[in-house]
């Protein structure tokens, strides 16, 4: 066993015997009142709840080290689940609002998963790089060390794309991933650009972003920080959001990478100093991300930095900043850690990462990692990760469109055949130079949502998120917009085609599809279509054009069934519609007709059996047919 799994065993261990005594302890506890801790947030099911205790005065550039010299841990328990949560300083407690760079507030957030009583123990140890330090004894105990406590926590009162509807992200062992509240599958779509996103304006330290095209999509009651501040950023995923996005990938860190402008220390030069009322400010857009149903892709390096934290290594540096995003964002709850963008670290060292992530994590939130966009890289970082246990999928980076749906279908059969089928997302479209165009310039996308968007999902891929390209895009006789490419974009309306589509897909899947039940099976359907079958029950096929000069077939298997045949608008979306035949019937072989109309167009075809309904993944997981 490894020490990190000893420390958390040991507070857990330290926290039963804690509550198995507690009416004895109760008169010891008491002493412990001199030694204040605040409990605040909405005491809710999945809601953050903050335990802020009275530590020892420090700064952030202090001789002693407060992010580095200092380690709060606590242990929480219902008496029936356990969760072991680093913390953090957190310099007076409101530096979001102050700016301050010192205090005596040590922070915790923790989000629990279930109502009634949960107690908690706190830990806090005090010594030379004990942060990084995996021993429960190393340092000296200081106060708060062993304060307790309890809470009581309510369910939930949120509803619709709010997370603490549904509560926390979950890897179950598929190839979606699944809200652990209503056990709904999830599959995503979202915004790979700008990576550096957090490079903004309103944050201390500043920005290149401004994001003043989104102005207009702020709300009032929306949360700001620092006197108004923050409104274009928040207004900015409000628009995505309403658009049906569910997924935002960022850069938390790109020194000396692309950007250079995305820093959570108090300088770039720094690794182990960290700014408390930024990176404060980052947790109020997180948590606004948490509200609006947009899950948090963190990308923790990029290729050119990626051997920057103790030259590539699990050092001291690295485990600092690994433990400083888990203890502050780690409460999330739809969040997936990413190991690095064209990741170049050694298969060993990637391993390590994630092993250590996953130890340090309470919540064991999903770990993916990213990679050069070739067969050669793919093989030579993905498949020795197969089936490992710390981590749970690819983020693919493919620069032909036209290999999305082959390159995510390899990957969900690799990773199926080892039992550990992993996640696979895809999450940077290339030629790297072009990715996604603004509307303006490609105002149907038709390459991007036949073969990226429907051809990776109808892989059973898990979702895309979609990148801007690497250089200035224009159109003859306009000039060039540097605003709409990958690090200077600052309008996502310029996409809004993209989102369009990219809704109009995630709602088919949703809508009409036991799609978690649903098995790849391009097999079934003669030419070049692409299907999803629960074969005898319900199948989905994507036809591409033209209709003109072909007829497809759809193998119904040996059951003697009827089936209706309904046909879905991939560009508009809308109600399903009947084409040239309403029913076929197995078994064997069939053809599907045409679609209603627009026969040079792609289609969706959804063959269902007439005895059933299917309803999809929408409600509370409950996939029914």
């Amino acid at each position: 066993m490894d020490d990190g799994r000893r420390l958390r065993r040991a507070a857990c261990a330290t926290l039963t015997a804690t509550v198995l005594l507690a009416p004895a302890l109760s008169s010891l506890a008491a002493p412990r009142s001199a030694v204040p801790v605040v409990v605040s947030g909405e005491r809710k099911v999945w809601h953050r709840v903050t335990l802020t205790f009275e530590g020892p005065q420090a700064r952030e550039d202090g001789e002693t080290n407060p992010f580095l010299d200092y380690r709060l841990t606590v242990a929480f328990s219902n008496g029936v689940k356990s969760y072991v949560v680093p913390g953090f300083f957190a310099a007076d407690g409101n530096a979001a609002d102050t700016s301050a760079t010192s205090g005596r507030s040590f922070r915790v957030h923790f989000a629990p998963d279930a109502p009634g009583s949960w107690r908690f123990t706190a830990f806090f140890r005090s010594g030379p790089g004990v942060a990084t330090d995996d021993s429960p004894t190393a340092g000296t105990p200081l106060p708060p060390d062993g304060v307790t406590g309890s809470f009581e926590v309510a369910p939930s009162d949120k509803q619709g794309r709010d997370h603490r509807a549904r509560g926390r992200l979950d890897y179950v062992g598929e190839r979606y991933l699944r809200f652990a509240g209503t056990g709904e599958a999830f599959v995503k779509g979202g915004a790979d650009s700008p990576e550096n996103f957090l490079a903004y304006a309103d944050f201390d330290g500043g920005g290149r972003h401004r994001y003043e095209p989104h102005a207009r999509d702020f709300r009032p009651g929306d949360p700001t920080w620092g006197g108004g501040r923050g409104r274009t950023i928040i207004g900015a995923l409000n628009y995505l959001a309403s658009q049906g996005m569910n997924s935002v990938y960022f850069l938390t860190m790109n020194v000396g990478g692309d950007g250079k402008d995305v820093w959570p220390w108090t300088t770039p030069e720094e690794r182990q100093r960290f700014d408390c009322s930024k990176l404060d400010q980052w947790e109020i857009v997180f948590s606004h991300m948490d509200a609006q149903g947009l899950l948090l892709h963190v990308v923790q390096q990029e290729q050119e930095n990626d051997q920057l934290l103790d030259g590539g290594a699990l050092g001291p540096e690295r485990r600092l900043y690994y433990r400083e995003l888990i203890a502050r964002y780690g409460h999330h709850l739809a969040l997936v850690w990413n190991l690095g963008e064209e990741n170049t670290n050694t298969d060993a060292e990637r391993r390590a990462f994630a092993s250590y992530i996953r130890e340090l994590d309470p919540y064991a939130h999903p770990i993916v990692v990213h990679t050069f966009p070739s067969r050669k890289e793919y093989d030579r970082v993905y498949e020795p990760l197969l089936g490992f246990q710390s981590l749970e999928g690819p983020s693919l980076q493919i620069g032909d469109v036209s290999r999305v749906h082959e390159e995510t279908l390899r990957w969900v059969e690799r990773s199926a055949r080892t039992g550990r089928p992993w996640f696979v997302s895809f999450d940077e479209v290339g030629p790297a130079a072009i990715g996604v165009q603004p509307d303006a310039d490609d105002p149907r996308h038709d390459a991007l949502r036949q073969h990226g968007l429907w051809g990776h999902l109808m892989a059973g891929g898990a979702g895309v998120e979609w990148y801007f390209g690497s250089t200035e895009v224009g159109v003859e006789g306009r000039e060039k917009q540097r605003i709409w490419w990958d690090l200077e974009t600052e309008d996502w309306r310029t996409r809004e085609a993209m989102w369009r589509q990219t809704h109009v897909a995630l709602g088919f899947f949703r809508q009409h599809l036991p799609f978690s039940r649903m098995q790849p099976a391009d097999g079934l359907a003669s030419g070049d279509a692409w299907a999803l079958a629960q074969p005898g029950e319900i199948y989905a096929v994507y036809l591409r054009p033209p209709w003109a000069t072909r007829r497809t077939e759809l193998d119904l298997g040996p059951w003697e069934r009827k089936y209706e045949v309904l046909w879905y608008d991939t560009r508009r979306g809308g109600e399903l519609r009947k084409g040239t035949l309403e029913r076929i019937s197995g078994p064997g072989p069939k053809p599907l007709g045409a679609p209603p109309s627009d026969p040079e167009q792609d289609w969706v075809v959804l063959v269902r059996r007439v005895s059933v309904t299917a309803t999809g993944d929408t409600s509370g997981g409950e996939e029914r047919q």
